[in-house]
């Protein structure tokens, strides 16, 4: 090993952390370790980007598949909360950055490293993820963020930078986007989408199609749920995973999934970013429609405050928090019934549920059906509303009372008398 200090850096491969390698090794007097968490996302393949790694000058560089973990361990809890940031997109980076923090800590112990490095932006959210989860989980180790230290100001100079350092790097002038991926979708930002004005060109898409371009004829599908987890696509049992990987082909082919909106960041910057998650907003929707059918009405609304919640403390880089995982414990008890089929129709673009049931179903068609099997107790509802108004009609004779002229006071003390009988 050698002697000088280690760094173990979080490396995608992509722009920013390919120079990181060479910056901190010029700058800073450092081994570089490189680590790469693979958590799904579409790469050409990671051998290349660990190649990427090595030839721009790390000592090593360690692959990690931690796609079964991210789905078991974190996108389980995603799906309990069905957690929307914004009550607008499935979060995708805030989701990926708790597991590589996890490893990379890892590594660092494993070589004894003091430091650990990103290529996060100064203005970016995934900076204080991946420092706050870090800290979290070792608060001894040091932080170092190249980007917020150098001189290289826009893409432009660093792909510039890395030409004159001879260092491959993916991106160029005239795809400048900035891409993070996962099996829950993709977030895509820069270049010309940071005019809120620019239509999405079409080449930034990768996991859909076109919804014009999409099959004439609607696909149907079945997706099985146990304890609040996919279990199984029409009927054929498979892990989590593979559900997240065919519902991501499903939804996609029929070209739903595509998001285009602005964000509040972290830091207080208002972002414009495109999205691509068909499995993960389809997942949701069908979890969304199990539970309306197994969840009793009070435990409904008050999950869905917790959920917008758990979404907010996650994207703010609190995934390892106390608030966060005593959040988990109470969503992890409403998962217990949440088990049943639900049937879903994708149509170039759209997705609808045109189906559920479940063995824990509170939807009783004695209670709800119009006909002649009406079990429901109408003589009851005259009593319920008599209860149910009774606080509003004291308030209401009280208010009138108060603000009645004196000539109309007799009225309401004949009111007042009526009502008191």
């Amino acid at each position: 090993m050698s002697e000088k200090e280690i760094a173990v850096l979080a490396y995608s491969g992509g722009l920013d952390t390919s120079v990181c390698i060479k910056w901190l090794i010029d700058e800073l007097n450092l081994d570089v370790v490189a680590v790469v968490g693979d958590v799904g996302q579409e790469h050409s393949g990671l051998e290349k980007v660990k190649a990427r790694a090595l030839a721009s000058g790390a000592i090593d560089c360690i692959v990690v598949d931690m796609r079964e973990e991210y789905a078991d361990e974190y996108l389980t809890c995603a799906l309990a909360t069905n957690a929307l940031y914004e009550n607008k997109y499935p979060l995708l980076s805030a989701l990926s950055r708790p597991v590589i923090s996890k490893h990379l800590v890892n590594v660092a112990h494993q070589f004894g490293a003091k430091y650990i490095a990103h290529g996060c932006t100064g203005k970016g959210n995934d900076q204080v993820r991946f420092e706050s989860c870090v800290l979290a989980l070792d608060p001894s180790l040091k932080i170092i963020a190249p980007v917020r230290e150098w001189d290289l100001h826009t893409r432009n100079e660093e792909m510039e930078w890395a030409k004159e350092h001879g260092l491959e790097v993916p991106t160029t002038t005239a795809k400048p986007y900035s891409i993070d991926d996962n099996i829950w979708g993709r977030a895509i930002e820069c270049g010309v989408l940071e005019n809120p004005w620019n239509e999405p060109p079409d080449d930034i898409w990768e996991m859909t199609v076109s919804p014009q371009e999409a099959p004439d004829e609607p696909t149907y599908v079945e997706v099985e749920f146990k304890g609040g987890v996919p279990c199984a696509i029409d009927g054929k049992s498979m892990s989590y995973l593979d559900v997240i990987y065919k519902m991501n082909e499903v939804a996609g082919s029929n070209g739903f999934g595509r998001l285009d909106l602005i964000e509040d960041r972290v830091v207080g910057v208002k972002s414009r970013e495109c999205y691509e998650a068909p499995g993960a907003l389809a997942l949701i929707k069908a979890h969304q429609a199990l539970e309306d059918m197994v969840l009793e009405r009070d435990l409904l609304l008050f999950k869905l405050g917790a959920e917008q919640k758990w979404a907010e403390i996650v994207y703010s880089a609190m995934y390892f928090s106390p608030l966060k995982v005593a959040l988990d414990a109470f969503f992890d008890e409403t998962q217990k019934c949440v088990t049943g089929v639900v049937r879903m129709r994708f149509y170039k673009g759209n997705c609808d549920v045109v189906g559920v049931k479940s063995d824990y179903s509170l939807y009783d068609y004695g209670l709800a059906t119009y006909d002649a099997d009406d079990s429901f107790n109408h003589d009851a509802a005259k009593g319920f509303i008599e209860l149910t108004t009774l606080r509003n009609r004291v308030w209401s004779i009280n208010r009138h009372k108060m603000d009645a002229i004196p000539e109309q006071m007799a009225d309401v003390d004949s009111s007042v008398d009526e009502f008191s009988k």
